[in-house]
C-alpha cells in the first residue's frame, strides 16, 4: 500500500502459554474468576474508612491512603496475570448496593492504584470514566463508543490496561466479550497466511477529534507489534475505516478489508471468545495488548437512577514499552477548542470556565464521602 512502512522485525506466532487461550475452553472454569471473601471485604471497607480519615481527595489518593495488607498480595498476583498470563481477571462482590457512587469510586481508584498509573481517558483529561448512554452516536466524529448504548465490536483501548466496575447493568444487553490477541493473530497465520504481513504495516486510527492543535487527527501505528518479549495487538475496525476521511491517510486496500473481516470472524466466534454478563459489583480488568473486548447493544431503564452505569479506569504498566506498543492514554489538551457537537452555549460556558468566570464540575477536587 501506497505510504506503508513495515513494522519491523515480528515474530510470526504470538501464542506462548496461557495468553493464547480461547473462550470454548475458559467457559467450563472460574480460574479467571475471584470472588471477594468477607475477610477482603472487611479490608476494603477498612480502607475506605482510612481514606476517609486523612480527608485525601479522590484523585490524590495513593497505595498509602488506601492500605490493604493482606488483599495487596491477591493483587499483585493478579497483575501478574495481567500482564504475563491469560491477560484478563473478573473480580467479583464489591458492595456497590451499600456504597455511594463517590465511595465506590473511591474504591474502584485506590484498588487501581496497586495495577497501574491511572492515565487520561480522552483531550479533556478525565483519568475516572464514566461508561452510559448519553444519547450520541457514532454517526459523529467527536463521538466515542462508550458514550453510546451502540454495539461495539472487537477492539482495543489506547492504554495498557482497562478496568470497568459495574455500579447498574442494563435492563437487557449490554454483554461484554473477550477474546486472545494472540489466538487470533495466530488464526490468522494458519488461515490466511497471505494477510499476515498486513498485520505488520503501519495503519492509521481516527483519533475522534481528540488531537492538540497542530497534531495530525490519526495515530500510525501497525497492528501487531512485540515490546519486552510480550505480543501486543492494535485493533479498533470503526478507527481504521474513519480514517479514511482524512486526504491524506492511505486509502485502504481490498486485502486490508479482507483482512478485518477475518479478525471479525474469528473474535466474534463461540470458538475464540468469552461472554461475560457483567453484574454490579464485578470489577472487570483486562491487558489491552493481550485481549479484545467488545460489547453487546443494550436497552435500558427509563428511570435515570437505574440505567446502564460503569466506573473506568485506563492503566499504565510500570515498564517502558516500545513506540510501536506503548499505550499511555490519550494526552489532554492544554487548550480549550469547540469540538462538534458543542453547542455555542457549551462553548461559552467552557471558555468562561478556564478564565476563571465559571467553575467547571468535573475539575473541582472531591473529597471522599463521609
Amino acid at each position: 500500500m501506497t505510504g506503508r512502512t513495515g513494522a519491523g522485525d515480528v515474530p510470526r506466532e504470538f501464542r506462548a502459554g496461557p495468553s493464547g487461550w480461547r473462550g470454548a475452553d475458559l467457559r467450563a472454569t472460574d480460574e479467571w474468576l475471584l470472588r471477594l471473601s468477607p475477610r477482603q471485604l472487611a479490608e476494603l471497607s477498612e480502607a475506605l474508612s482510612t481514606a476517609r480519615r486523612r480527608g485525601v481527595t479522590l484523585l490524590r489518593l495513593t497505595v498509602a491512603d488506601f492500605p490493604l495488607p493482606t488483599l495487596a498480595g491477591e493483587l499483585e498476583r493478579i497483575g501478574d496475570v495481567l500482564e504475563h498470563g491469560r491477560g484478563f481477571v473478573l473480580i467479583r462482590g464489591i458492595p456497590v448496593d451499600r456504597l455511594s457512587e463517590a465511595a465506590a469510586s473511591a474504591v474502584f481508584w485506590g484498588l487501581g492504584q496497586y495495577l497501574g498509573r491511572p492515565v487520561s481517558q480522552n483531550a479533556d483529561g478525565h483519568v475516572l470514566g464514566h461508561v452510559r448512554d448519553t444519547g450520541r452516536t457514532m454517526a459523529d466524529p467527536a463521538t466515542r463508543g462508550y458514550q453510546t448504548r451502540a454495539a461495539l465490536p472487537f477492539h482495543t483501548d489506547a492504554a495498557d490496561l482497562l478496568a470497568l466496575l459495574c455500579l447498574r447493568a442494563a435492563r437487557s444487553g449490554g454483554r461484554t466479550s473477550l477474546v486472545s490477541s494472540a489466538a487470533v493473530h495466530d488464526a490468522v497465520l494458519k488461515f490466511r497466511p497471505d494477510l499476515a504481513e498486513r498485520l505488520r504495516r503501519t495503519h492509521y486510527f481516527d483519533r475522534r477529534e481528540e488531537h492538540a492543535p497542530g497534531e495530525p487527527p490519526y495515530l500510525a501505528a501497525p497492528l501487531t507489534a512485540r515490546s519486552a518479549g510480550r505480543p501486543s495487538l492494535r485493533y479498533h475496525r470503526c478507527y481504521l475505516e474513519s480514517a479514511q476521511r482524512f486526504p491524506d491517510v492511505p486509502r485502504l486496500e481490498p486485502a486490508d478489508l479482507e483482512l478485518f473481516d477475518l479478525i471479525d470472524e474469528l473474535a466474534g466466534s463461540p470458538e475464540f471468545r468469552l461472554d461475560i454478563d457483567l453484574e454490579p459489583g464485578d470489577l472487570l480488568l483486562f491487558n489491552n495488548h493481550a485481549t479484545l473486548h467488545a460489547r453487546s447493544e443494550f436497552e435500558d431503564f427509563d428511570a435515570p437512577e437505574f440505567k446502564r452505569h460503569l466506573l473506568r479506569l485506563w492503566l499504565a504498566f510500570g515498564d517502558c514499552r516500545g513506540p510501536d506498543a506503548a499505550r499511555h492514554g490519550v494526552a489532554p489538551r492544554d487548550v480549550v477548542r469547540p469540538r462538534s457537537p458543542l453547542t455555542t452555549r457549551q462553548f461559552q460556558a467552557a471558555v468562561a470556565a478556564v478564565s476563571g468566570a465559571a467553575p467547571v464540575a468535573h475539575t473541582k477536587p472531591r473529597r471522599l464521602p463521609t
